[in-house]
């Protein structure tokens, strides 16, 4: 790709958190983007008026999908879908299984202008809970997703849409890829209003700990939950390999750093210079208890892992956290 002959790319989703940081990420590399998301622009995370072109669109509806689309794209990076951290996902389930019409009418829309490529981001909400059921947990290989048993709705929409991409490919040509998202976190996402995910609530709720001066923080669970998780800038870095790769089954991309959600409060408290009283609230929501991502076919396909350390990505979202809070 150079300055002079950009790659035109269609990223949905763009005023979310992975979106945003994808838009800013392509256009650094000299594509021509077009922006796409529900939310006024106003609300997006990040947006980039001089540099693409936004637009509010409703890709629920066939209409809207076409007409983002409409011109054709050399890449389709569809990212769009109603969902949030577990408080979110856990509780509105049907909201969640809806997000299959964004799916479905943006393959219908790509094939009909002929895109080059698709990329779908699914979830490692796919994969059967029977394998997620102890917070000692192997880590997820691609083939765990089967026999089907996902996280109910959410987790049931991005599995059925993995299917469509698939025979989208194999009946009509239109060259899909997909992969399976590992509990991503980073800066300029949600942190607060019950849409964010447990590295940003965290970061979140020890912050306010030290400037309230109340030094104890609640925890959702018992604390022994385990997960890995990556860091933004590694998951826009798998996320155009593999949607500029050869064709692979869905595929993880997440860390494979395991960590108990009690360590992940250490880690930020460490950061933020505190040791904080911990209370914990097991009636709230908490997900599978444990989930590790099996990073062999990435490695064995691609030769690549994450490489941010999640101490170093945690101070930097930490840090960024802070600093909103403060200007508030």
């Amino acid at each position: 790709m150079t300055a002079s002959s950009p790659t035109t790319v269609l990223v949905s989703g763009a005023g979310g958190f992975i979106g945003g940081h994808l838009v800013r990420r392509l256009l650094e590399q000299g594509a021509s983007v077009r922006a796409v998301d529900q939310k006024p622009i106003a609300e997006w995370h990040q947006s980039f008026p001089d540099d693409s072109e936004q637009i509010v669109g409703d890709l629920r509806l066939l209409g809207d999908c076409e007409r983002a689309l409409a011109g054709g794209f050399d890449e389709v990076y569809n990212l769009a879908a109603d969902m949030g951290g577990m408080g979110f996902i856990e509780t509105n389930k049907a909201a969640c299984m809806l997000s299959v019409l964004i799916s479905t009418h943006m393959l219908m829309a790509a094939r009909q202008v002929g895109v080059g490529r698709f990329f779908y981001s699914s979830s490692a909400c796919v994969y059967a809970e029977d394998k997620q059921d102890t917070p000692e947990v192997a880590p997820l290989a691609e083939d765990d997703a089967y026999p089907a048993m996902a996280e109910d709705g959410y987790g049931w929409e991005k599995l059925f849409s993995e299917r469509m991409c698939r025979h989208y490919l194999e009946d009509y040509g239109v060259e899909t890829r997909v992969a399976r998202y590992h509990n991503v976190y980073g800066p300029y996402g949600a942190f607060d209003g019950g849409r964010e995910k447990a590295p940003a609530a965290i970061c979140r709720k020890v912050s306010e700990a030290v400037r309230s001066g109340k030094h104890s923080i609640e925890i959702w669970g018992d604390g022994k939950q385990t997960r890995s998780f990556m860091y933004v800038d590694d998951c826009l870095d798998g996320t155009l390999m593999i949607a500029r790769g050869p064709r692979v089954e869905p595929i993880n991309l997440g860390s494979s750093e395991l960590v108990r959600i009690d360590g992940l409060v250490s880690i930020v408290e460490s950061i933020a210079g505190v040791e904080l009283a911990r209370n914990y609230d097991t009636e709230a929501p908490q997900g599978v208890r444990g989930r590790n991502s099996d990073n062999t076919m990435i490695a064995a396909r691609y030769g690549w892992e994450p490489s941010t350390p999640l101490a170093s990505g945690l101070r930097r979202t930490y840090q960024w956290i802070d600093a909103e809070l403060a200007a508030r």
